[in-house]
């Protein structure tokens, strides 16, 4: 098997069914979270025969942001690592939320509408209670370490394949 090597700064690109190419970037490790790797989506579509300025891609605008492990998407086929860019951009303002009502018993209903959240910010062990998601908390993207196949299938369609508590 081929050994995977990720930094930050790598971009990585997957293909839309059809469509073309969507970029991403691994910017940070997150202790907070398993040490995973953060990453920023951006929104753009790029045709799938058109060479790709990274410097482009990088200043363009962010879709989400997510933790996951790149090498085991990388190593699945899921996208293809195509460079590397040190502007990894501002990291200081990323918001991610969780919270204690995901997850379900055995034949238990998934909540469908949490108040019961907190929010952190990359490496910041101080996870903080909020309850209630409001104002600037509701831009917080999902905390969890997301599985690369549900990281693509965001990218490709917008949503993730697995149910998680709303704030509305």
């Amino acid at each position: 098997m081929v050994r995977v090597y990720t930094k930050i700064g790598d971009i990585f690109s997957v293909e839309i069914d059809g469509v073309g190419k969507k970029y991403f970037q691994l910017i940070a490790y997150d202790l907070t979270q398993l040490n995973s790797d953060v990453i920023r989506v951006f929104k753009t579509v790029y045709p799938a025969s058109q060479k790709i300025d990274l410097s482009e891609v990088v200043n363009g605008e962010v879709e989400f942001y997510a933790h996951c492990v790149t090498k085991s998407g990388v190593k699945w086929g899921l996208w293809e690592k195509v460079g590397s860019n040190k502007n990894i951009g501002e990291t200081g303002h990323i918001l991610f939320r969780d919270t204690e009502d995901y997850g379900i018993g055995p034949g238990e209903e998934p909540i469908k509408v949490s108040s019961n959240w907190y929010v952190w910010h990359i490496n910041d062990a101080d996870f903080t209670y909020v309850g209630k998601l409001k104002g600037e908390n509701q831009k917080a993207d999902i905390g969890l370490v997301i599985n690369p196949y549900s990281i693509a299938e965001r990218i490709k369609t917008g949503k993730y394949d697995f149910s998680y508590p709303d704030f509305e």
